[in-house]
């Protein structure tokens, strides 16, 4: 089936496809850290609370080396924050953003239940 196209300002086209496509490999690898289902884990169990390694893989039932793995992932990719007390270090989500992208999946899924 052909296409009719009969305006273009190429300038104002061109000028959006830069941006969002820098914008849209972004919000990929944001999402893909939400695509792996310990990630998701790891973010739910600190979406309201600041937990450290043992308090989250005791939660989890997983080992600390599986946690700590992750963890340094999501920190690299800045959806968590670290804080240091003496020797332990305890993990809370980045910000607000994390929380709500968290939330709003959830009600989705929960939605038509």
């Amino acid at each position: 089936m052909e296409k009719h196209i009969h305006n273009i300002n190429k300038e104002k086209v061109e000028m959006i496809k830069e941006v969002e496509s820098d914008v849209i490999e972004q919000m990929a690898i944001l999402f893909k850290m939400f695509a792996d289902a310990t990630r998701l884990k790891i973010m739910q169990v600190l979406q309201n609370n600041e937990l450290n390694v043992c308090e989250i893989a005791y939660l989890l039932n997983m080992t600390h080396s599986a946690i700590s793995h992750q963890l340094a992932t999501l920190k690299m990719m800045n959806l968590l924050k670290s804080k240091k007390v003496g020797k332990e270090v305890f993990y809370s989500l980045k910000d607000e953003h994390i929380s709500l992208l968290l939330s709003i999946g959830k009600e989705h899924i929960l939605e038509d239940r």
